[in-house]
């Protein structure tokens, strides 16, 4: 079984292309164009085991902001494609990290719906060229195409790097948690509705 992806979409805004393999090792080839983004999800591609292509050409003289929802919504497709009927998946995930001060929890359930609770708050507006209100909308738009629930929560923590990367962290090895397969169910669908 082959769980991989591979996804283009350009607007008006951006041109990102996406490829993904579930049972990687982490290889990532990153490029967006900001500097703190590119790291993060660097991190989340490490994180997940995934292998991880993002490139992303966006209209960065207006700010990150398109730039990022955009990466969001492309690699929650490729999730969602890579991952087909779910069968044999565990389904859930969870992961507390911790990152010097800081402390993230993340839970997550591919069950079909995307949605996201978001607890964490940054000292600062910024983070290099990046702000830091675009970490929850990237996670938005990736719970929201990926059509999976996370729940992301800050525990303790004041450097906002450290706040950030720790959640990309912790939802990374929830995500990897949760798509790997589960040697008792392997043709089974986890869910009582045998769908998700």
């Amino acid at each position: 079984m082959t769980r991989t992806a591979e996804i283009k979409r350009k607007t008006a805004e951006t041109i990102v292309e996406v490829r993904l393999d579930l049972d990687g090792t982490g290889l990532t080839d990153v490029a967006t164009g900001i500097g703190i983004f590119d790291h993060l999800l660097t991190s989340l591609g490490r994180h997940t085991l995934f292998d991880l292509f993002i490139h992303a050409e966006g209209d960065l003289h207006i700010d990150a902001h398109h730039t990022i929802e955009d990466v969001g919504i492309v690699l929650g497709r490729g999730l969602h494609q890579a991952l087909g009927d779910k069968r044999g998946i565990t389904r859930f995930g969870h992961a507390i990290l911790p990152m010097d001060e800081s402390r993230v929890e993340a839970a997550v359930d591919l069950c079909g719906r995307g949605f996201l609770a978001f607890d964490i708050d940054f000292e600062r507006a910024m983070l290099g060229d990046m702000d830091t209100q675009l970490v929850e909308e990237f996670f938005r738009a990736l719970t929201t195409n990926g059509q999976f629930t996370l729940h992301l929560s800050r525990r303790a923590g004041r450097n906002t790097h450290h706040v950030a990367e720790a959640a990309f962290k912790a939802a990374a090895r929830a995500l990897r948690m949760a798509v790997e397969l589960d040697a008792r169910q392997v043709e089974s669908i986890p869910s009582t509705k045998g769908i998700l």
